[in-house]
């Protein structure tokens, strides 16, 4: 392949999470194209192996999606960065998820970076990663985002140290360029 001919992301592996049931479709689906298409090696990460039922707009049912490997079986030395997309219901089940929850913090802890839209923050959160970082997200999360010791912002995209946020569905276009950009130069 031609220096002409690399993508932002070769090379790079990315792990996104999805719910059982619950995660946000598109924050989801528009993600894993935007790195796929930088041309990211990309696995779908979840709590069992079977597919996650995604909704849209947080109250009606979606596409279902193969999950391709199980938070207890990989590793965060595994991934170059990771993506949580929201979702009310799948981000509160995400952040219950022990092995999800550590799987984030050991990542975080190794100085590499997420992504994170919508209520996909609680995971953060959960993970306790957020204090001293300027965050942004649904704007429901901002007094959990302050109580956790982060600055909540109203921004389309935020970029702080490595995580990479946006409030919500609207933000997409300007979170996915963020988040190719910011996992290219953690390279």
């Amino acid at each position: 392949m031609s220096e002409s001919d690399r993508q932002p992301l070769d090379g790079t592996r990315v792990g996104i999470f999805l719910a059982p049931e619950g995660t946000e479709e598109v924050e989801f689906t528009e993600s894993k194209r935007a790195v796929s298409d930088a041309g990211a090696s990309v696995d779908v990460l979840g709590s069992e192996r079977d597919e996650g039922q995604t909704v849209n707009n947080d109250l009606e049912w979606s596409e279902s999606y193969e999950i391709d490997r199980t938070f207890d079986e990989v590793s965060a030395d595994e991934y170059d960065a990771l993506i949580v997309p929201g979702g009310t219901v799948g981000a509160d089940t995400l952040r219950t998820d022990e092995d999800a929850v550590a799987l984030l913090r050991e990542h975080r802890s190794e100085g590499r970076p997420v992504g994170v839209i919508c209520h996909g923050l609680w995971t953060l959160i959960e993970a306790d990663v957020v204090e001293g970082r300027t965050l942004t997200s649904y704007p429901s999360l901002q007094t959990d985002v302050r109580n956790a010791g982060g600055e909540w912002v109203d921004e389309e995209v935020v970029v702080d140290a490595g995580l990479v946020t946006s409030r919500n569905p609207d933000d997409l276009d300007a979170f996915c360029d963020a988040i190719v950009e910011e996992f290219a130069a953690a390279e």
